[in-house]
């Protein structure tokens, strides 16, 4: 499987509109980060992870010419703001299979109602199968197996992912014991890690490095990053061995 970090941002991205914070006005490619998600890919099948307000430039920047389907891990708009940019795909290919909490569809079908209409459909609007997430209830994909982790971003519940030996994780505030414990083996753990500063709905740095230190994988990366966590280069230096900051079109196979 191979995973591509298609966004490490946090809700605002990176430059932050109008900002003049010294990681906005960097050079490193690096410190520019768009709205979180991830590609995966394997065999012929290809997934991401929600699909924010970057989504088609996402999509384009990776020459992703088919999606097999959206895993989304709650309704916050930079993780689900782009769903209007699958046209492209359904036009091609037919309804575009999404997993979700029936909370998340709900507000979907509110937000985007064009695309969740039975009757009247706008022409050209494209249309999704839904696929309702439950706790507790793996589900398949491209015949691997999903495990859904449970958590919680402040009060709001999220869901994160395990497909075999990878994790996804992120905005993440709280996790249960008997969640961590799905977790526990998995090869490669991605976090959620917004700020060094505390935060009311997020992992800051120590809290998900002690996260990292409790499930103990091979490797982890850190995402959801806000510029107020610093520079790349001078953050990356002060991370544990097998702790790495993930970047924008940063890829990785297991």
């Amino acid at each position: 499987m191979k995973i591509t970090f298609l966004g490490t941002g946090t809700s605002q991205g990176i430059p932050v509109i109008g900002s003049s914070h010294p990681v906005c006005l960097s050079k490193d490619p690096k410190d520019k980060r768009l709205r979180v998600s991830v590609l995966l890919s394997w065999g012929d099948y290809t997934y991401v992870i929600d699909c924010g307000p970057d989504f088609r430039q996402q999509m384009l920047t990776n020459g992703v010419t088919k999606l097999h389907g959206i895993l989304f891990t709650h309704e916050h708009s930079d993780h689900t703001a782009g769903i209007d940019d699958i046209r492209p795909f359904f036009f091609r290919q037919g309804d575009i299979p999404i997993y979700a909490h029936k909370r998340v569809v709900e507000s979907l079908k509110k937000r985007f109602d064009y695309i969740f209409a039975d009757a009247d459909r706008y022409p050209g609007a494209p249309a999704v199968e839904i696929n309702q997430i439950e706790n507790n209830e793996p589900f398949t994909i491209g015949g691997r197996q999903v495990v859904p982790i449970n958590a919680k971003h402040n009060r709001l519940q999220v869901f994160g992912f395990r497909i075999n030996d990878f994790t996804y994780l992120t905005d993440v505030k709280t996790i249960d014991d008997s969640e961590i414990e799905k977790i526990k083996g998995t090869k490669v753990l991605v976090v959620n890690a917004l700020r060094e500063e505390p935060h009311h709905s997020h992992f800051n740095l120590s809290e998900a490095l002690a996260f990292i230190e409790r499930v103990k994988p091979q490797k982890a990366y850190l995402t959801h990053l806000s510029h107020l966590l610093g520079f790349h280069r001078e953050v990356e230096k002060k991370l544990p061995k097998d702790v790495h900051l993930a970047y924008d079109n940063l890829q990785i196979t297991l």
